[in-house]
């Protein structure tokens, strides 16, 4: 539209030049001309691009990311693994029950955790607060371990502590350590000492290893220790086992039941139960090199002239002057 107004307003132009000069050739020239400038300047401006309008258009542009997803391949699907479930975490308990080893006399034996151990010197002196502390017919015991039972178990009792302890003495022969200190039965008369029967003993198994068992009972006032003692003769040792359950009796207003006697030893039998005796090996080997001493005594001499002596007993009981010795015969 803007071009047909401006060529309209050309022509006029035109039309009022060839007003003046219509009457002479010099006009139709002139007219020619313009005519020629005017159709040339319209072809010019119709030929330039026409701009291009825009209404309410949201300017649309491209991200390189778009670009380069509309230009790349789509991958192909990964396939999915199925994936594992975690592990559960498993809580560790500890075993209920904790083993006991001593490696100087080979002996071992399981009690439960919660009860209470005492060794060495302590359990010395746990073992002394009975009225027989060791049944050996002869001195030299050592206790190596006592286990006490807790008190919880006996509430409203006359429950006083109850404990399994393991003693040894190396000093008896297999048998004395068949024999128990006490009970033991005085004799009447001198003339019935023969007669009179020893004390009653018991055997128990475990495994292969025989026991010798026997109970006693004894106490002062109020306090009473029922002992079940029980022997065995290994690795030229005497191990003793003792199962002591002590009661104290105490006034209360409305009495005191009397513990079962029979339930605390149960307990205790059953640790009993779980008792080793291991050889030990250096006991062999000491044996052999003493026999082997008492058989050849003249084998351990370390120098030639033990064995020079031996062979001419009579050079030992006239030495002979240190030249002699030196220079061969």
């Amino acid at each position: 539209m803007a071009h047909f107004n401006r060529f309209a307003s050309i022509r006029k132009t035109a039309e009022s030049c060839l007003s003046i000069v219509w009457g002479s050739k010099v006009g139709a020239f002139i007219f020619a001309a313009l005519l020629l400038v005017c159709s040339l300047t319209v072809g010019c401006s119709s030929d330039k691009p026409k701009p291009v309008s825009y209404s309410n258009q949201n300017p649309v542009t491209q991200t390189p990311s778009a670009i380069a997803n509309s230009t790349l391949p789509e991958p192909s699907p990964v396939p999915q693994t199925e994936s594992k479930p975690a592990p559960k975490k498993v809580a560790r308990r500890r075993p209920a029950t904790v083993n006991y080893s001593d490696k100087t006399y080979g002996v071992s034996f399981e009690y439960p955790r919660k009860y209470a151990i005492e060794t060495g010197d302590a359990a010395t002196n746990l073992v002394a607060t009975t009225p027989l502390p060791m049944n050996f017919v002869q001195p030299g015991g050592i206790a190596l371990a006592a286990v006490e039972l807790p008190e919880t178990g006996f509430a409203e009792t006359d429950f006083s502590n109850a404990f399994f302890n393991v003693s040894v003495n190396k000093a008896l022969t297999e048998e004395q350590c068949a024999q128990f200190a006490v009970p033991q039965t005085a004799p009447s008369a001198p003339a019935d000492s023969e007669k009179q029967p020893g004390p009653e003993t018991s055997k128990l198994m475990l495994g292969d290893m025989a026991l010798l068992g026997t109970e006693t009972v004894a106490g002062e006032g109020t306090t009473q220790s029922d002992v079940k003692y029980f022997h065995a003769f290994e690795n030229g040792a005497c191990y003793e086992f003792a199962l002591n359950v002590t009661t104290v009796a105490r006034p209360t207003e409305g009495g005191m039941k009397h513990v079962d006697r029979d339930k605390v030893f149960s307990r205790l039998e059953k640790i009993l139960a779980t008792v080793k005796i291991n050889p030990l090996t250096p006991v062999p080997v000491v044996a052999e090199t003493v026999a082997s001493k008492t058989e050849t005594p003249t084998a351990t001499a370390p120098t030639p002239v033990t064995e020079v002596t031996a062979s001419t007993p009579a050079a030992s009981a006239t030495p002979a002057p240190a030249t002699q010795e030196t220079s061969p015969q």
